[in-house]
């Protein structure tokens, strides 16, 4: 079996465009992955194109092999945009080789160790940046079943947070807390936004709310920081996404402090990378819990390692409030299980879902469309032109 062809496909999925790869074989089999990094699609798509001649005529079931072709045979390294070109063709070459065997992927790992894996809702809060209106979407994020939400309630506070910014914000969440109670896990994302001594000054603040963890508290520009503030925390400490090496979490292990690694699959180059990561973890004593706020493919694939990785802590899940067209654009997509909060786990061959190109063609590429937290309003996640008409 031989990789035939490779094609892209752009989705502008109203807040955020999505990328989509299919791998072709000349056996007529395909798989797909995504490449989604927000605000790079374009520059994504076009590493993907720029690499993919190193592949053709490969093997694809030969998964590793590929893998190292396309980040090796390029002598300097073209970071996250060549991690996240190489996960989208990774991924569809796994998919291949569960299809052509006829099992998931996470068999190919090792098998299922549980059978669902309690999902977070994030994307739910669309609404001014008030407790009312936080309170009340939070009532539909849990009426679809969710158990657990995460929100950023910090508007645009950068660097340092002001009293009065910081007051708002704890009303915010505290509001959550008191209509829930202790039912509802918590979870804050700071978005790597404030210094070590501001991180630690909010997360003293919060602390009393029962918070389930502070995620990305301090700068992305090392692993060290993040370690510090861990070490005065008073909320448990998650981090990770925008590593794009399994390097950084080794760095981030060394130092101790933090138990929740976030790896982002379509960041680090894929599944495999992935997995070396939860294997540092579960070494470290830690847990992983992926990042996820692309496409409904990037979904799959977190959903196949929760299947099948023994330290998955929790899933990130954007899906239940995406546009609702973007339900088609694939032939599967989890169900949430309102008792428990869980998400199923896909059981067909290789990622267990396929692309509807028909749907995808129908929704293009809108370069309007990425996230940008230093906006005012950035929460309602309209895009930016949207936002800039509203």
């Amino acid at each position: 079996m031989k990789i035939e062809s490779i094609e892209t496909i752009a989705v502008g999925a109203g807040w955020k465009n999505w990328l989509f790869v299919i791998v072709r074989t000349n056996r007529g089999l395909h798989g797909i992955g995504e490449g989604t990094l927000n605000g790079f699609i374009r520059a994504t798509e076009a590493a993907i194109h720029e690499l993919k001649h190193l592949v053709i005529g490969q093997d694809p079931r030969n998964v590793k092999a590929v893998s190292k072709l396309l980040m090796e045979s390029v002598s300097l390294d073209g970071g996250h945009i060549h991690r996240t070109a190489v996960a989208a063709i990774e991924v569809a070459c796994w998919d291949i080789l569960g299809k052509s065997l006829g099992v998931p992927i996470y068999q190919l790992l090792g098998g299922k160790v549980r059978e669902s894996v309690l999902g977070y809702g994030n994307g739910w809060y669309r609404r001014e940046r008030s407790p009312k209106d936080f309170v009340e979407a939070s009532e539909e994020a849990v009426a679809k079943g969710f158990k657990a939400l995460k929100l950023d309630p910090f508007g645009r506070a950068r660097d340092f947070i002001e009293t009065g910014e910081l007051k708002f914000a704890y009303e915010i969440v505290a509001a959550l807390r008191s209509h829930f109670g202790p039912e509802l896990k918590i979870l804050i994302d700071v978005h790597a936004r404030f210094t070590e001594s501001d991180a630690l000054l909010a997360a003293n603040k919060l602390a009393p709310l029962d918070i389930y963890w502070w995620e990305e508290p301090t700068t992305r520009e090392r692993e060290t920081p993040a370690n510090s503030v861990a070490m005065r925390c008073p909320i448990r400490v998650a981090t990770g996404e925008m590593y794009d090496t399994v390097g950084q979490f080794y760095t981030l292990a060394s130092g101790g402090g933090v138990n929740i690694f976030q790896p982002e699959p379509m960041s680090l180059g894929g599944i495999s990378n992935t997995l070396s990561v939860a294997a540092l973890a579960l070494a470290h004593g830690s847990w992983i819990a992926p990042h996820q706020s692309g496409g409904p493919v990037a979904t799959a694939v977190c959903l196949q390692l929760a299947a099948c990785v023994p330290n998955f802590l929790i899933q990130e899940h954007f899906d239940s409030f995406n546009e609702p067209w973007t339900r088609d654009l694939v032939t599967w997509t989890p169900t949430l299980n309102a008792t428990n909060g869980h998400l199923s786990l896909p059981d067909g061959p290789g990622l267990g879902v396929d692309l509807n190109v028909e749907v995808a063609r129908q929704h293009p590429y809108d370069p309007s469309a990425y996230l940008n937290i230093h906006v005012d309003g950035w929460e309602k996640r309209l895009g930016q032109q949207s936002h800039s008409q509203a």
